[in-house]
C-alpha cells in the first residue's frame, strides 16, 4: 500500500514496507521542511516526484551505491584529469548547481527538480546539511553535482554538464577528497549505466539499511577548497590510470 504522509508531522514507514512496482515508491504527501528531509535520509527514503504531483518518497531495492575509493577512472578521463582542464570547489555556487541540474535536458522533458525543490536543498545547504560541487572553466561553471551529507554518506542528488565529462571531473574530485575524510559511501540512489562505469555496485535494501544506520551516528567534517585544489594539482603529476 501507499503510506500517506501528514503535511506538519509526516511519519515515515519501514523502508521495507515500499510498493516492488514501481520500484521503491513508500508514501506521499507530508512537506520538504529541512527536518523532515533529514529525517528521511538518516533512514534511506529520498523524494522524486514532477510538478502537479503530491511529493513522492522512495526507498528502491537493490540501492546504487559508490564507494569513494573505488571509483574507477577511465584513461581518457585520467588524461583529461592531468591536464588540469577544469577548477574543482565545493559550495562557491550551490544554488546555480541546483539550476543547472533543474535545467532541460536533449534526451528527457520536463524536470523532477521542480521550484520547491530547489528552495528546500537550498534551505538545507544553508543548514550545512547539503553541499555542491562545481567545475569551472575560464571562470565560468560549466559543470557539477550536490547532495545531501548524512553521517559518513553523501546523498548524491544529481548532476549536470555543459561541457563534456565537467560532471565526471567533479565525481572523481568529490570521491577523492571524501575517502581522505574517511566517508564510506556515495548513496547513487539508482544505476545507470554512467555510474556503473564510473564504478558503483548495487546492493540489497536491507543491506544498505544496516549500513546505513552505521553511519548515521558518525559526524565527519566536509572537505574544503584547498584540499579539493590539492586533488586536482594532484592529477597534473604522473598519474596511472586507475
Amino acid at each position: 500500500m501507499l503510506y500517506w504522509l501528514d503535511s506538519s508531522s509526516p511519519e515515515f514507514p519501514d523502508p521495507e514496507l515500499a510498493l516492488n512496482s514501481p520500484n521503491g515508491l513508500l508514501a506521499a504527501g507530508g512537506n520538504l521542511e529541512i527536518e523532515t528531509l533529514r529525517k528521511a535520509y538518516s533512514r534511506g527514503i529520498f523524494p522524486w516526484y514532477e510538478q502537479g504531483q503530491p511529493i513522492l518518497w522512495w526507498s528502491p531495492d537493490p540501492r546504487t551505491i559508490l564507494p569513494p575509493e573505488q571509483i574507477h577512472v577511465s584513461r581518457s578521463l585520467t588524461k583529461l584529469l592531468r591536464r588540469q582542464t577544469f577548477q574543482v570547489t565545493t559550495d562557491m555556487a550551490f544554488a546555480d548547481v541546483v539550476s543547472g541540474c533543474a535545467a532541460s535536458r536533449k534526451y528527457a522533458e520536463g524536470t523532477w527538480i521542480t521550484d520547491a525543490m530547489q528552495q528546500a536543498y537550498i534551505r538545507l545547504h544553508l543548514a550545512s546539511s547539503a553541499h555542491s560541487i562545481e567545475c569551472w572553466r575560464d571562470s565560468q561553471l560549466v559543470g557539477g553535482l550536490y547532495g545531501v551529507v548524512n553521517g559518513g554518506v553523501f546523498c548524491g542528488e544529481s548532476m549536470f554538464s555543459t561541457v563534456s565529462n565537467a560532471s565526471k571531473v567533479a565525481l572523481v574530485i568529490l570521491a577523492s577528497a571524501l575517502a581522505s575524510h574517511r566517508y564510506s559511501f556515495i548513496d547513487c540512489q539508482l544505476a545507470t549505466a554512467h555510474l556503473r562505469s564510473m564504478g558503483a555496485i548495487t546492493i540489497a535494501r536491507r543491506a544498505f539499511l544496516e549500513r546505513l544506520a552505521s553511519e548515521n551516528r558518525r559526524y565527519l567534517s566536509w572537505p574544503d577548497n584547498q584540499e579539493l585544489a590539492m586533488i586536482s594539482a594532484s592529477w597534473g603529476h604522473n598519474v596511472e590510470p586507475r
